[in-house]
């Protein structure tokens, strides 16, 4: 049995995006010939993040999970430094020194967005011989925004990015292995760093866990203050938001601001929740949907909530809700990963993504949902217009209907076949050095 060092600062029962990997791939590792360790940061040390205790539930019982501290937040905010990364890498450094030194793991498997603790493969590669894979889930050096205006910037986002810049620069083309759910990512690598060898990149997306369903049927969770309205027809999107999703979040606006002016008494029902938009601490996301929707004069028909809320909350919601909407990206690297959880919701489904996108090949397979498609020229034509009239209108007329997926074009997506593509990777990595 082979093992792997998992590196993952958020850890149930933080409910972040990116330990999603991880944990869908915890349960089946052994099955494929490896047993792992997973170094998290404490969760008292974590901000931003909601908990769900219902997420321990899906970890298996002998996984070995050591906690690392962090550098206080409310303390190092007073420099300017609020990165969970940065905060916990002295910490990361120690406690994988302490546990690599004991040789008993083949492998160090960094998957997360906090990116700093990634400088840290090449560091333990050179001080204990130990290969590593990176599972690049967002852009680490995010070049997306170089051209946006500074209103559509994140906060202080050229000190972060020229940190990122030169991190990245001496962690990614070392790498053994990486794993990406985007070619997008693997192209910039190569386009960046010359000698990079884009045959290391392996594009395998988060994978599809109808087990977090079946939790469900035994535990209703709270849905605190969030009750949809009775009266009306509720359209969920549960989220990140951002400046790049304007353009598929207006089309949608400018689709029901029309629809009031046409056919106001079916459109005058709807009304549209985004929730969990902000990755801020609670109650200081500044929202990113609600502005479009004000400018479209939907503002009594959108509510934006930017706070984050329990993974199984979203489950729950997500089979509560009338229609579901999934907004995509403009920039065509971006890949929802998140679109398992609302085809197995198994609600009806309407998307806008760029044709890029993965996704449109993913529920083409999984035979659901309606999806708008857009290109690089991102303009809201007559035509875009009606044709986000028609899925829109079609999937409220029929939304008693049974949506179900195709189990069969679904499985090539599951968590266990992800898994064992992830252990793929692992071994090649491992062979390629034996062969050295």
């Amino acid at each position: 049995m082979k093992r792997v060092l998992i590196i993952s600062p958020h850890f149930p029962p933080v409910n972040a995006a990116d330990m999603h990997r991880v944990r869908q791939c915890l349960p089946y590792l052994e099955r494929f010939g490896w047993e792992a360790e997973v170094v998290a940061v404490d969760p008292a040390f974590i901000e931003s993040y909601s908990t769900d205790d219902l997420l321990l539930r899906t970890i298996p019982s002998g996984i070995k999970v050591h906690f690392v501290k962090a550098w206080d937040v409310s303390k190092t905010r007073k420099f300017g430094l609020g990165s969970l990364s940065m905060r916990s890498f002295f910490q990361y450094r120690k406690k994988g020194n302490e546990l690599l030194a004991q040789g008993n793991f083949d492998l160090i498997f960094f998957s997360t967005t906090a990116f700093h603790v990634m400088a840290l493969g090449p560091y333990w590669k050179k001080k204990f011989n130990i290969p590593f894979v990176l599972d690049i889930q967002d852009p680490w050096r995010n070049d997306f925004y170089l051209s946006k205006p500074k209103s559509e910037r994140p906060p202080k986002f050229f000190v972060a990015y020229s940190i990122d810049k030169y991190l990245e620069s001496k962690t990614v083309p070392f790498a053994d292995a990486i794993i990406s759910v985007s070619h997008g990512y693997c192209k910039s690598f190569k386009q960046w760093y010359h000698h990079f060898d884009i045959s290391k990149c392996s594009v395998i997306p988060f994978g599809a866990v109808s087990a977090d369903f079946d939790i469900l049927e035994s535990e209703v969770p709270d849905a605190g203050i969030i009750e949809f309205k009775k009266d009306k027809i509720n359209i969920v999107y549960i989220g990140r938001g951002g400046h790049d999703m304007q353009f598929s979040l207006r089309l949608l606006f400018k689709t029901i601001s029309q629809g009031l002016q046409n056919n106001r008494e079916f459109f005058e029902n709807i009304h549209c929740w985004f929730i969990g938009t902000s990755y801020a601490a609670e109650g200081r996301g500044g929202k990113t949907v609600e502005p479009i929707a004000l400018e479209e004069g939907l503002g009594n028909y959108v509510t934006e909530i930017t706070d984050r809320i329990p993974y199984f909350t979203t489950l729950f919601l997500l089979k509560k809700a009338d229609l579901l909407f999934v907004p995509g990206s403009s920039d065509t690297s971006y890949t929802a990963s998140k679109i398992f959880p609302y085809i197995l919701a198994q609600k009806p489904l309407l998307s806008c993504f760029h044709k890029k996108s993965s996704v449109i090949g993913i529920l083409s397979q999984a035979k659901t949902g309606e999806v708008v498609t857009f290109g690089d020229e991102l303009q809201i034509t007559p035509t875009l217009l009606h044709e986000m009239s028609e899925k829109l209108q079609y999937l409220i007329l029929h939304k008693e209907d049974q949506f179900s997926f195709d189990k069969d074009g679904l499985k090539p997506y599951t968590a266990e076949i992800m898994t064992e593509k992830i252990v793929a990777v692992f071994n090649n990595a491992l062979s390629a050095i034996e062969k050295k």
